[in-house]
């Protein structure tokens, strides 16, 4: 009975170790063949034959891999301590280099990415980290693919996510930028005085070369102020008349000055006066 079946065992072996040799691989993938333990080469994508036994393939993934980088603990530059996260992009670009180089690329490139955070951030201060995240992203995409290129690894980009401070740090952050505001404010409103100096400055010049334009300012102040509701009285006086008095008053002035004799003679007058009667009251007694 086993007899009639005999022919049907080389069949099934033959067709087990079609299966086994028999390997399809993606557009996205290559297998990097290995001949009785040696680098024999990349193949890929598409039907694939190997030998059981004797060939081994082990298989990449040429797509972009998104690494999360878990949260650090950084001590920057002026000594404040935060809790900093990323996310690392990087593919395979040399499958051989990626199997023969390194044991496990990727647990290689996100322990590389975690050393490479803290020292790179250490290096900034904290106002840095939270202004200039762009260029410590590019710096910190620069080293690693430095240092992952002879991994047969490219490191497309590098984005750093959240930077987590203490309360107590976000109230002064918070009490620094109200400071600066207020900086800001004051110099903004010295800036507009020193406009608005030179500005009269100007106005004053042009008002004294034609006496009237000061005179129309003055018309125009008195009816700004007659428009709002207050009860003050103003009575209007021209300047001219101020002129004319003011006048009047130098002229009455220089009159009374010269009917008035000097003090001195007047002094002198009054001396002699004196003297002579003494004489008078001398030559009577004798």
């Amino acid at each position: 009975m086993f007899a009639n079946y005999a022919y049907l065992v080389p069949i099934v072996v033959l067709l087990l170790l079609l299966f086994a040799a028999v390997r399809i691989l993606p557009e996205y993938k290559r297998g990097v063949v290995f001949f009785l333990g040696r680098f024999q080469a990349v193949k890929g994508p598409g039907l694939l034959l190997l030998i059981p036994g004797v060939q081994k393939m082990q298989v990449v993934d040429l797509r972009t891999v998104t690494l999360d980088v878990p949260e650090q603990d950084v001590i920057s530059q002026d000594n404040v301590t935060v809790r900093v996260n990323a996310v690392l992009y990087f593919r395979v670009v040399d499958p051989e280099k990626a199997i023969i180089q390194v044991e496990n690329f990727g647990v290689a490139t996100s322990q590389l990415a975690q050393t490479t955070l803290r020292s790179v951030l250490g290096k900034h201060d904290l106002d840095e980290m939270l202004s200039e995240r762009d260029r410590l992203n590019d710096d910190i995409q620069e080293i690693l693919d430095a240092q992952t290129e002879s991994w047969g690894i490219k490191v497309a980009n590098v984005e750093i996510k959240h930077v987590d401070l203490d309360e107590s740090m976000i109230r002064a952050i918070a009490r620094q930028a109200e400071a600066e505001r207020e900086r800001r404010a004051k110099v903004i409103h010295a800036e507009g005085e020193l406009q608005a100096s030179h500005k009269l400055v100007e106005a004053a010049d042009v008002m004294s070369s034609n006496p009237a334009a000061l005179q129309l300012r003055y018309l125009q102040t008195l009816s700004d102020m007659s428009n709002k509701n207050a009860s003050t009285i103003v009575f209007p006086l021209p300047m001219d008349i101020m002129e004319a008095f003011k006048g009047h008053l130098n002229k009455a002035g220089g009159a009374s000055s010269q009917g008035q004799p000097p003090n001195g003679a007047a002094a002198s007058g009054t001396s002699s006066g004196r003297a002579s009667t003494g004489d008078e009251t001398s030559g009577n007694e004798a």
